[in-house]
């Protein structure tokens, strides 16, 4: 797969790309997104610096400012690119990819995403293609600093605190420039310092994996809930008082739980979303519920087109439509401990909360590498739509729905992965549908 993915540029640095790459994202970007200045931020991983030396150095070749607003999470690129009125923005960051890993994610006006569709493959074709011809007139470096007001952006959603005790992993990463401030004694932190080495475990903390100190920690701190972001904060993930990891899709619940008690709205979903969550905020009064295609390029402007107060994905992405509808690690971990924290009030807890959101056994994201993965998606797409389903859905794969059960099949737009999710009413179905769906995808291993 290259470096130009369906969401952002991405690859190990240095082999899948290298400061050549850069240079020339950076001098033809203006060209794509005609603009008086980029703003740039950047995340702390050791290869960050050089990126941004030569991204900038090819914006300025071409008679473009840099706006450097310095060590950034992504989601503070997004508020700088509509606080600053950018026309164009660019997050150096791998997200939650192991240390070797960098790449760029690029928003346009309003910090609307540049996606495979919208921009990125035109991006693409200029750097492969066309010839670098420096202006005389270059642009310069401007230094903006807004780390104070993206802070009393955040501020506005902290929940009262006095009565709650969390925990807080930041994985090292991008967190780190905004918890303490948030949080102050009101959490226990591990893993709370800048460090691209990533030592306390990768910052993917979609793996269980990598949950497992803060798991712990949870039990060990008598936490009423355990928050971990990942590399570049724009995703999160809870842990509930008992050290459970919440599959983030509930956590979709969780947050409609906040926002449709103050108005009834509808919400964004993700294709592989489990329908605990959808029937849960039904039963909140959310007016429309819709299901849509996985990653942020995506999700962003479907949630602008349907007016949706909130979103959320598999993979621990939550969009806001307080947040120019963006996504932001740290802006829902405020909304969920602001639920934790009424909870408590109530004498409940987190874990109970989703113990009644959960009504179905579900196999969370099943990942098998593959050659052959479009034969094995219409495999099963042949198999199961003959069996009279009462839904399918095809887009990003497919989702076959029927009474008790449901799958959904999509290829990785990043990884070289077929994906599977399956859920049933009872484990012993989900089992055996389980069994029957790797029966099939086994046959093109």
């Amino acid at each position: 797969m290259g470096v130009f993915k369906a969401y952002d540029i991405r690859g190990v640095y240095n082999k899948d790309f290298n400061k050549d790459t850069a240079y020339k994202v950076g001098f033809f970007l203006p060209k794509l997104l005609p603009c008086k200045y980029v703003v740039v931020g950047r995340d702390i991983r050791l290869t960050s610096d050089e990126i941004f030396e030569y991204l900038c150095k090819g914006i300025n070749d071409a008679g473009v400012d840099v706006w450097n607003i310095g060590l950034a999470t992504t989601p503070m690129v997004y508020f700088a690119t509509v606080y600053l009125k950018a026309d164009a923005s660019v997050q150096i960051t791998a997200s939650h990819n192991p240390k070797e890993y960098n790449g760029m994610k690029i928003s346009r006006t309003n910090a609307i995403p540049v996606g495979g569709d919208t921009g990125l493959k035109d991006l693409e074709k200029m750097v492969n293609e066309l010839k670098v011809e420096p202006v005389a007139n270059k642009g310069k470096i401007i230094d903006k600093d807004i780390h104070d007001a993206y802070l009393s952006f955040q501020k506005k959603f902290l929940p009262d605190m006095s009565k709650l005790s969390i925990t807080v992993d930041a994985s090292n990463g991008m967190s780190n420039l905004y918890v303490k401030e948030l949080f102050g004694n009101s959490a226990k932190y591990i893993n709370d310092t800048l460090d691209g080495t990533f030592p306390g475990h990768e910052p993917n903390p979609l793996e269980v994996e990598n949950c497992k100190q803060i798991m712990e920690a949870v039990k060990k701190n008598g936490s009423d809930c355990g928050v971990i972001y990942d590399g570049d904060a724009d995703r999160v993930m809870f842990i509930d008082e008992r050290g459970r990891f919440i599959q983030p899709d509930y956590v979709t619940a969780v947050i409609g739980k906040y926002y449709l008690a103050k108005e009834k709205g509808s919400v964004l979903v993700d294709i592989r979303t489990s329908r605990s969550t959808t029937e849960y905020l039904e039963k909140l009064g959310a007016t429309d519920i819709y299901i849509w295609k996985v990653g942020h390029a995506f999700a962003k402007m479907k949630i602008r087109e349907k007016h949706c107060v909130f979103g959320g994905e598999l993979a621990g992405h939550y969009y806001f439509r307080d947040f120019y509808n963006c996504d932001s690690g740290i802006l829902a971990s405020l909304l969920v401990l602001q639920t934790v924290a009424q909870l408590k009030k109530e004498g409940k807890t987190l874990g109970q909360l989703v113990d009644e959101i959960v009504a179905y056994q579900n196999s969370g994201e099943i990942n098998f590498k593959l050659e052959q993965k479009d034969q094995a998606i219409d495999a099963l797409y042949k198999k199961y739509s003959a069996l009279n389903p009462t839904k399918i859905m095809d887009f990003d794969g497919y989702r076959i729905e029927f009474p008790t059960w449901w799958f959904s099949v999509r290829k990785s737009n990043t990884e070289p992965y077929l994906r599977i999710v399956a859920e049933a009413k009872t484990k012993a179905e989900l089992d055996e549908r389980l069994a029957d769906l790797k029966a099939i995808i086994g046959q093109f291993s």
